[in-house]
């Protein structure tokens, strides 16, 4: 059921913010962190542009409300508290596969 739940939380984050996010930069959802007991989950997201990542975060962590509307629309279960956080480790691994191109 938790497995069930982050996948939710991932494709539906990731519908919410292709429609609702601005044109000037690129929102991916990477990851989805769900708590043991399943109140508080986190939404590992990466941004391109670099430069727009803190504006998208901005725009993510301000739209929570809307988007837990959105979630409990689409799956019909409990909304977690969501958090958005920017996806340091993906960063990592980009910049890991530059350096060995």
């Amino acid at each position: 059921m938790k497995e069930r739940l982050k996948e939710a939380l991932r494709e539906t984050a990731a519908e919410f913010l292709a429609r609702e996010a601005n044109r000037q930069s690129l929102i991916t959802v990477t990851e989805t962190y769900l708590s043991d007991d399943s109140k508080r989950a986190q939404i590992f997201i990466t941004v391109f542009p670099d430069s727009a990542e803190q504006a998208a975060l901005d725009f993510c962590q301000r739209s929570r409300g809307e988007f837990a509307d959105f979630f409990s629309k689409r799956v019909k279960a409990h909304v977690p508290h969501v958090e958005f956080v920017i996806d340091k480790g993906e960063k990592i691994r980009q910049r890991l596969d530059e350096l060995s191109s």
